[in-house]
């Protein structure tokens, strides 16, 4: 069994959202973010897109995804028991700009502070609730031509908050089978880090005793999954024995995702969790540098409905 930790930092977050358009024009101009990737969901017989955000390469720990659901008219249900609010870093001088231009905007911002980080709280057009968090010292590289000035860009994730009704079962988990460690508390969050700590390897749990389960389908308006990062496929196998041997044997076998292979767990809290390696190609592996993230690239399962698929899909104007 491998010493170090299994689990090193956020990969991604994938959300389930809106229209396509709505959503894109959200992350790319209001958000600063770069479209590095558009492409399909690889999962069922029903089109559906899939839209990466990030840094100028779309490094791990910096992307946001997002599958545009209100073409197929499927609802989620925001509740417990699923992951409840997005957290992205900013730098810590640079809330007052993002407030200012959020409310520009047209978003409803407000200001608060947990665990001694201040942020700036608003929702995605759907309803999912994010938060820019002010950060010192994140050395991640921002995308520099998303409209906004590279000392206020989103260096990348933060956090994410799971909403849970108990935090017993999902302690456990966290400290015995995600390598999760620095375990705090504050009012109803309990917050974890894994692999080195610190910005970009945070979840944090919000106790809503009261709160109804919410959905875990594929729905808008809800947050899908989160992904972490781990080293290599050895150590993905290393994870995936670790949990089920611990008696958590809702684990998914390895799913290759195109830009990088997945195992997924839906942890006691309800939450679905993923330990994603990249592939050394990233998001290189299917256009170049100099396109990437300008055409739709369509999935292997469905290559021979490609026409159908792109005449099908949402159109996105950039």
């Amino acid at each position: 069994m491998n010493a170090n930790p299994h689990i090193e930092r956020h990969h991604h977050m994938t959300l389930s959202v809106g229209g396509a358009q709505e959503d894109y024009d959200f992350h790319t101009k209001v958000l600063g973010l770069k479209s590095v990737k558009k492409t399909a969901l690889y999962d069922g017989d029903e089109p559906i897109h899939h839209l990466y955000y990030g840094n100028d390469l779309g490094e791990e720990s910096t992307l946001v995804t997002t599958f545009p659901m209100r073409q197929s008219g499927r609802k989620g249900r925001r509740g417990t028991g699923q992951v409840s609010t997005v957290a992205l870093s900013v730098p810590q001088s640079s809330l007052r700009y993002w407030a200012e231009r959020l409310r520009g905007s047209g978003f409803e911002v407000a200001e608060s502070e947990r665990f001694g980080e201040r942020l700036v709280q608003f929702r995605h057009p759907c309803g999912i609730e994010y938060e820019l968090v002010g950060i010192a010292d994140d050395a991640r590289k921002p995308y520099a031509g998303g409209g906004v000035p590279v000392d206020h860009a989103i260096r990348g994730t933060h956090g994410v908050t799971v909403a849970v009704r108990d935090i017993d079962p999902s302690d456990e988990f966290m400290q015995l089978g995600w390598t999760g460690k620095a375990r705090r508390d504050d009012g109803n969050h309990v917050r974890y880090e894994v692999g080195r700590g610190g910005t970009g390897t945070i979840v944090d749990f919000r106790i809503e005793p009261d709160v109804p389960q919410g959905s875990w389908s594929y729905g808008e308006g809800v947050v899908h999954h989160v992904a972490f990062q781990v080293k290599d496929l050895d150590i993905q196998n290393e994870v995936k024995f670790r949990l089920e041997g611990l008696g958590f044997t809702d684990v998914s076998e390895r799913k290759d995702r195109g830009y990088f292979d997945s195992i997924y767990v839906r942890i006691p809290g309800g939450a679905l969790f993923e330990a994603t390696v990249s592939k050394p190609q990233g998001f290189l592996i299917d256009e170049p540098y100099e396109q990437l993230g300008s055409a739709m690239q369509i999935p292997p399962p469905f290559m021979s409905r490609k026409d159908e698929l792109v005449r099908y899909l949402e159109p996105i104007r950039y």
